[in-house]
């Protein structure tokens, strides 16, 4: 019988789509068992290097006693209606207590701070001390963890340019994060509160960013050397120079924070002519503007400007022989020294060089 043209044609293509779909099962079947498409077998690898497994772990170790911190601020716009801002860094676990340190500027005017260890829940922390002229703050948890693990503390005094270091922070955001580096520089200065700077800062190449601030640098021991506080770069980013306040600095620091919520403020009881001053009058050194009655400057001697005729007094140019040329520079002699300690002032008076000596107190006490 002679089927109608157009049953016809549909029969062919359904003859033709059977055919296309054995093809394909074919091909299906040939790609399944064919070699190409197994799993390939995985390369032995044998036990990590030893400097690698140092590494491995250092982290390890040191990880948990890294804190992630957050902050949340209150702030006015410009229409005058209150507006809350978040930030974050990282710290460290200073004891078993609870203190926690981080850097002054992560936790400067935040109402609320929170802290978060390992993967558990953040914690509400508090208060105990801040101390701007050094970008240093200590924390204390509310609720202290039984396994709580302070960091290994170490020392900067000895360390080599050249060492191996490594920072762990919160950077981005992005918890216990590793770098690694190296000592580039020592006895650098960091500018900080009050016409101040930190002395003997360590200068980093181990990639320091945004939310590292506060976080522990360590040296291969796994041992705090210092607290990683700023970066300089343009883009605010990581550009191979870091810095860090020295772990000698922070023992100093931390403890007197713990005890009296204040750091101890090195000084010799002068009231100095502001900087932009001195430096627009063609001056170098520390000019005094005022000498405190019953302070050690006034027990050495020494005679501030007089205001009327606005002759100069003695003028402050070295301490321990080292030259003094501004303020900041003055004021870190003063720091290296530490109170208590008797330094040696080089003054000039009526063009005329002198030595004294002179005490430094805390101008807080």
């Amino acid at each position: 019988m002679t089927l109608p043209p157009l049953v016809r044609r549909f029969g062919l293509l359904l003859a033709a789509l059977a055919a296309a779909s054995g093809l394909l099962l074919a091909g299906a079947s040939v790609a399944r068992d064919g070699r190409d498409a197994a799993p390939r077998s995985v390369s032995p690898r044998g036990a990590l290097q030893p400097d690698e497994q140092a590494v491995v772990n250092l982290f390890e170790q040191a990880a948990p006693s890294v804190a992630y911190i957050t902050t949340e601020s209150e702030q006015r716009n410009l229409f005058g209606a209150a507006e809350v801002s978040q930030g974050a860094g990282s710290g460290f676990v200073w004891d078993g207590q609870g203190h926690i340190v981080t850097n002054f500027h992560v936790v400067q005017g935040a109402r609320r701070v929170f802290v978060q260890l390992d993967a558990g829940k953040p914690i509400a922390a508090e208060p105990v001390g801040v101390a701007p002229e050094y970008d240093l703050a200590v924390i204390r948890l509310v609720r202290v963890p039984r396994e709580l693990r302070p960091i290994p503390l170490g020392s900067s005094r000895d360390l080599k340019i050249g060492q191996t270091v490594y920072a762990i922070g919160n950077p981005f955001g992005l918890q216990r994060t590793l770098t690694k580096g190296l000592v580039s520089a020592l006895d650098r200065e960091l500018p900080t509160a009050n016409f101040r700077e930190v002395v003997g800062v360590i200068q980093t190449d181990a990639a320091i960013n945004p939310g590292n601030s506060g976080g522990p640098l360590m040296d291969s021991a796994g041992r705090l050397i210092g607290v990683n506080t700023a970066i300089r770069s343009a883009s605010g980013s990581s550009s191979g120079i870091g810095f860090a306040i020295p772990a000698d600095l922070v023992n100093r620091v931390v403890p007197a924070l713990i005890a009296k919520g204040r750091a101890p403020l090195p000084g010799i009881g002068v009231t100095p002519v502001r900087p932009d001053l001195v430096a627009r009058a063609g001056l170098s050194g520390v000019v005094l503007a005022e000498v405190g009655r019953g302070t050690p400057a006034a027990a050495a001697g020494l005679q501030p400007m007089n205001r009327r005729s606005g002759e100069l007094g003695d003028v402050i140019v070295g301490v321990n022989g080292r030259p003094v040329e501004t303020l900041s520079s003055f004021v870190s002699e003063l720091e290296r020294a530490g109170v208590n300690s008797t330094v040696e002032l080089t003054v000039v008076r009526n063009e005329r060089e002198r030595k004294v000596r002179v005490k430094v107190i805390d101008l807080r006490e």
